[in-house]
């Protein structure tokens, strides 16, 4: 056992490293100033997706097979022959590959905006202008200054030598954690105006575990024979897989074709749209799943199999919201990489990723909490699915995802909307920032 534990924490480890890493190097095999390439950007994303989702069909399916009829021993193995090849093919590129400089810790560059703007919060804040702020980026690496967030501009206010720390050589140097510049304030805003939309996307993730729980528990109790087959309750996720994949092939050769002839200058859905699209599919599917379960529980209520065998309906009932909330899925997923990716800081993409992945793992959290919340309070979730009302759960999954769209709308109109320049403070600011 602790060796298995090992090998789990290992794989958990290096699962970590991978998804936070592999997108946004990507990303930095494009140059964004050039326009194909900042266009081609847009497809990486949904055909890194598609790629990911086939390996998952392939475990589902071929994986599965392999570990009931050979042995889950030979099915780890095929894993393990599979990323010693994966890593082989990524080493074979790395004289071809773009690599960018590495410009610290964005955690610590957080931290440092944070620590001096709270510093200097008791100084008067004056009609703010460029001459005013401390800025040490050249002026093609600038980020221009904005006026949301005024309470973080505090930490780019020079205050002469309150600001300074003895350095090693003896002379008066920049403390970092009294004094930031304007860019990197301005850094620290753009993932700020993240957090609305990561805090917005996280239910969806709640409803999406249901489909890897709550509707396989109902599959078990369907009828499952296909012929002379019975399919196993677990391998109905290959609809939730294949209705991301059809999804994401049908977008990118078909959709987005037809917008580039249609609408000049149009990649499809902007990141935000593929967002929405996604949340207000994964409702519609909690809906079908629950108009499903009231359907299967009046059958499980006059059958006399209940308790004893499969009910006399078809698992395929299941298919609507298994490619409901899959073709949500493929949406949001490329929505939330592209949005979080794109909007971020260009040194902190890889934080940026991180910070996306934990709105996945957040959704596992607040269904175990909604779980237990409802189990508490209601007779919904019993420990017999048959004797629940599984489709109450399902109806609040849907309503809660009514007010979290809305929420979303809200936060997603705010974050399309530019951010207000230096360039809309009053005119007697104009000069002074014309020689920044």
């Amino acid at each position: 056992m602790g060796v298995l534990y090992v090998c789990l924490y290992l794989i958990a480890l290096g699962t970590g490293g991978l998804k936070s890493s592999v997108s946004g190097f990507g990303t930095d095999q494009f140059d964004e100033r050039d326009a194909r390439e900042r266009a081609a950007m847009g497809l990486f994303f949904d055909r890194f997706f598609f790629f990911v989702t086939f390996g998952t069909l392939l475990a589902v399916t071929v994986l599965v097979y392999v570990q009931d009829h050979v042995g889950r021993s030979c099915a780890y193995g095929i894993c393990a022959g599979a990323m010693l090849v994966a890593v082989a093919v990524f080493l074979s590129g790395t004289r071809r590959y773009r690599y960018k400089r590495s410009s610290g810790s964005p955690i610590v560059h957080i931290l440092q905006v944070l620590v001096a703007a709270t510093r200097k919060r008791n100084i008067v804040m004056q009609p703010l202008t460029a001459a005013a702020l401390y800025e040490d980026h050249p002026e093609h690496a600038r980020i221009p200054h904005t006026a949301q967030f005024p309470c973080l501009d505090r930490a780019a206010v020079m205050a002469g030598d309150d600001d300074n720390e003895v350095g090693h050589d003896g002379r008066p140097t920049m403390n970092p954690w009294k004094l930031r510049s304007v860019s990197r304030v301005e850094e620290v805003k753009m993932v700020a105006r993240l957090m609305p939309v990561w805090a917005t996307t996280i239910l969806f993730w709640t409803m999406y575990a249901q489909m890897i729980t709550f509707s396989v528990e109902q599959a078990t109790t369907m009828d499952r024979r296909m012929g002379g087959f019975e399919i196993p309750a677990a391998s109905l996720t290959v609809f939730f897989v294949g209705a991301i994949m059809l999804t994401l092939a049908f977008y990118d050769r078909v959709f987005v074709p037809l917008c580039r002839s249609l609408m000049t200058g149009r990649q499809g859905f902007t990141n935000l749209e593929k967002i929405g699209i996604g949340l207000v599919l994964s409702t519609f599917g909690m809906a079908a799943a629950a108009i499903c379960e009231k359907k299967r529980l009046a059958v499980a209520a006059t059958s006399v199999a209940v308790g004893h065998g499969s009910l006399p309906i078809s698992v395929f009932m299941l298919t609507p919201q298994f490619l409901l909330v899959g073709s949500g899925e493929a949406f949001i997923y490329t929505g939330q990489l592209d949005f979080f990716i794109m909007r971020s800081p260009k040194s902190m993409k890889t934080m940026s990723t991180g910070l996306f992945l934990t709105t996945l793992s957040l959704g596992f959290f607040l269904s175990s909490a909604l779980v237990s919340l409802v189990k508490s309070c209601t007779r919904w979730l019993g420990d017999t699915i048959n004797h629940s009302r599984l489709d109450y759960f399902y109806w609040l999954l849907a309503v809660l995802g009514v007010v979290n769209l809305v929420a979303y709308i809200v936060y997603a109109m705010w974050a399309a909307a530019p951010a207000s320049s230096q360039a809309e403070q009053p005119q007697h600011a104009m000069a002074a920032d014309e020689k920044c």
